[in-house]
């Protein structure tokens, strides 16, 4: 290595980063790359909490119910259980039961129901007459999502090693101890507990509600 190469061989890491640095403060326009960082980042921001602030604002009771599709026919049946009034106070809204917690869950949640606004559009169910046509339609799909997540929105409130079976009737201590040992979801049998149940002649009767009674 001649000599020259061994003068210039420790400036090359000062002249890497200056090189960066240049790089980082060169203006495009009117802004540095820097300066565009900050503002992409807090444009981000905006534009995220924007977003969170609708999906929120979606899940609140007042807007599942601002259709009249719903808030004629299920939201009164609700209003008439345990879910929406009871001794405790605990009231358990729509989206406790109907949206998942985890935020992936959540999204797709969002898009499979932005199917509703189509059928809104072409008031597939505008009439309490065509609502009851769908009832078990729209029962039953409930009722199949809730079995394949292993009712995961109802194990916000409620699970099995969470409960005192002493203080429990005979009858739900005997379903619940045996719903456990089995490995049955809570949807298998709780399917009228929120809303009224839905014609179900000719039904497979494998597919009916077992129904315990909600206590409130």
């Amino acid at each position: 290595m001649s000599k020259d190469q061994q003068d210039r061989e420790p400036t090359l890491p000062k002249r890497g980063v200056r090189r960066w640095w240049a790089i980082w403060r060169r203006p495009s326009a009117r802004f540095s790359l820097g300066g565009l960082l900050v503002i992409g980042v807090a444009v981000g921001i905006v534009l995220w909490g924007g977003f969170h602030t609708v999906v929120e604002a979606t899940n609140t009771e007042t807007f599942c119910v601002s259709c009249h599709e719903m808030g004629d026919n299920v939201y009164p049946e609700y209003k008439m259980t345990g879910h929406y009034a009871n001794r405790t106070g605990v009231r358990a809204t729509c989206s406790d039961c109907h949206v998942p917690d985890s935020w992936g869950a959540k999204i797709m949640r969002k898009i499979v129901a932005s199917r509703e606004l189509w059928h809104t559009a072409m008031g597939s169910i505008d009439t309490p007459e065509k609502f009851e046509a769908k009832r078990l339609e729209l029962a039953q799909r409930v009722w199949d999502t809730m079995e394949r997540t292993d009712s995961r929105e109802c194990r916000n409130c409620h699970d099995f090693g969470y409960m005192d079976y002493m203080d429990q009737s005979d009858r739900a201590l005997r379903r619940h101890q045996q719903a456990e040992a089995q490995g049955e979801t809570c949807i298998d049998c709780h399917k009228g507990i929120a809303h009224r149940l839905p014609d179900m002649t000719g039904l497979d009767p494998s597919q009916a509600p077992g129904g315990l009674e909600a206590d409130g």
